[in-house]
């Protein structure tokens, strides 16, 4: 089921500067309540078009990190099943590529400024595999990266599946100087089971999450340039093979690898 509501009231960085780790301190991120997007993935076949459109091809430079995957729009690569959306990443030679998968995104149908933006996701392992739930500047065809801004609310690398990632990428610190903060789990892998990512977001700051243990917040005050994160973004879901930060794939890399997606939700 996808749900809008509505109140009267391209670019992944290569490297990540890590601020910190995991917190044991949780608290439950609840402040903002009010339901006005949801897509459960309740039906079969491919993601409804009125809310997700595709990125398609090998994007410039490897969509900029030299990654090595074709994305498609083909029921292989990305569908909806059992209640499920799965985005997955095949070893094959399709149009010059080594590897296909899937990347959708909300832009010009889902746009919104502040939120807790949420999704149950389980994640593949292997190394070489990059999957990443994440948000783009809606004025990223304007303003070039990393003006436009972009809000990574889970980046997960597959050799290490124990962690995940919560990023900035702005003007000043963008890459390699990206402001970022790991969360790892202990005793527990998130290749096993599913668990909750997201973000609460509003003027001027940044809560990270997962399974509401809130780890980090990000404020102006903590980056090196402007913060351009007061403009509706957009959402993105996808999963890369290779490229600058993950690395190429090795021989214990097993395909095809899937990322199992249970539910989006947004909050205001």
């Amino acid at each position: 089921m996808i749900k809008l509501i509505k109140r009267s009231c391209l670019l992944t960085g290569i490297a990540l500067l890590i601020i910190g780790c995991s917190t044991d301190e949780k608290q439950t991120v609840t402040t903002m309540n009010q339901l006005v997007m949801q897509d459960e993935f309740d039906s079969n076949g491919a993601p409804n078009p009125d809310l997700w459109s595709y990125n398609i091809g090998t994007g410039n430079n490897g969509w900029g990190n030299n990654e090595l995957q074709y994305y498609t729009d083909r029921p292989e690569n990305i569908v909806v099943e059992n209640g499920m959306l799965k985005i997955t990443a095949i070893q094959e030679l399709y149009m010059g590529a080594g590897y296909t998968s899937a990347r959708i995104l909300t832009k010009g149908k889902f746009e919104k400024k502040y939120g807790r933006f949420e999704a149950r996701i389980k994640l593949p392992w292997g190394k070489g595999i990059w999957p990443a739930f994440w948000l783009l500047g809606a004025n990223s065809d304007t303003v070039i990266w990393p003006q436009c801004g972009e809000i990574d609310i889970m980046e997960y690398l597959g050799n290490n599946p124990t962690t995940v990632f919560g990023t900035v990428h702005g003007p000043g610190y963008s890459g390699a100087e990206s402001i970022s903060k790991s969360y790892s789990l202990l005793n527990n892998r998130f290749d096993n089971d599913f668990h909750v990512f997201g973000i609460e977001w509003g003027e001027n700051y940044i809560n990270y999450y997962v399974d509401d243990v809130l780890y980090n917040q990000i404020t102006p005050e903590d980056v090196p340039g402007e913060w351009v994160f007061n403009e509706p973004f957009y959402i993105i879901l996808n999963m890369a093979v290779g490229g600058n930060l993950p690395g190429t794939p090795n021989s214990q890399t097993v395909f095809p690898q899937t990322m199992l997606v249970d539910y989006i939700r947004v909050y205001e």
